[in-house]
């Protein structure tokens, strides 16, 4: 079952939404917080012992920041606290798509618990211009078939804090 706008603010499973046109029928638009690009190469292996992240740059901006054709760190404005009986999948705004760029997001787990970042990949050959608090992914919240009986509790959990 997809989680209704009321039930999303009921278990307070967002926080800092800067506007209430940020609710949708069944979801919560995220928001561009930072963004930053990417320095150097990460490393992903099966059990976690030799990741390595990137090194990313915060891309400074007042306003609006043009971007190229490229990748992108984007993390997001909202906390996102993750019930125990939810999951949570992200999906590109619909004018970001029809801009050329998209949103690459993975599963929110239950217990999770920060401000996620998430992939920007501009495709269109001329760029995109972004404002500040653009409203870029759509969380959606899928309620579960039982409570989880294991909670997230990754490396990522508490991420971005403010």
């Amino acid at each position: 079952m997809i989680l209704p706008k009321h039930m999303i603010e009921e278990r307070k499973a967002v926080a800092g939404i800067a506007h209430q046109s940020q609710m949708q029928p069944v979801g919560v638009d995220l928001t561009l917080g930072e963004l930053h690009a990417f320095e150097t190469d990460g490393k992903i292996d099966f059990d976690n012992s030799k990741r390595r992240l990137p090194r990313t740059r915060k891309l400074e901006f007042e306003n609006e920041i043009k971007l190229e054709k490229g990748c992108y760190k984007v993390i997001f404005n909202e906390h996102v606290h993750i019930p125990s009986d939810c999951a949570a999948f992200g999906f590109p705004r619909s004018s970001l798509l029809r801009c050329g760029a998209n949103m690459h997001c993975a599963v929110w787990d239950p217990g999770y618990d920060g401000r996620s970042e998430s992939l920007l990949v501009v495709e269109n050959p001329h760029g995109i211009v972004l404002e500040k608090n653009a409203k870029l992914a759509q969380l959606v919240f899928v309620k579960l078939a039982e409570e989880a009986k294991e909670l997230y509790n990754g490396v990522y959990k508490g991420e971005n804090k403010r």
